[in-house]
């Protein structure tokens, strides 16, 4: 089983982020933070989480992300149970943005 974080670590990072005050600076950011391939895992992972929000069926998913799916099905595991309301409360606030 995966070692849990450090929350002091963990908790910084958060902390830095919510520093961020524009999509540029937010890529500056997480370029410097991820390598290419983490960031293109996490976007993916978002992607997936947006399309599955959307009631999208797998196979649309996995045409339009690439992703496989075993990476759609933890996604929407995390959404149905394991959710921690991250998702939920991004969403909306896209929503509201829109």
């Amino acid at each position: 089983m995966p070692a849990k974080p450090n929350a002091e670590f963990t908790n910084d990072l958060f902390k830095a982020i919510l520093t961020l005050e524009t999509v540029e600076e937010c890529e500056a950011f997480f370029k410097d933070l991820c390598t290419i391939p983490e960031l293109k895992a996490l976007s993916q992972r978002f992607a997936v989480a947006m399309m599955l929000d959307k009631n999208m069926v797998y196979n649309k998913i996995v045409e339009a992300t690439g992703a496989s799916t075993a990476t759609i099905s933890r996604v929407k595991r995390s959404l149905d149970y394991e959710n921690a309301g991250g998702y939920t409360l991004v969403f909306e606030r896209l929503k509201e943005k829109e």
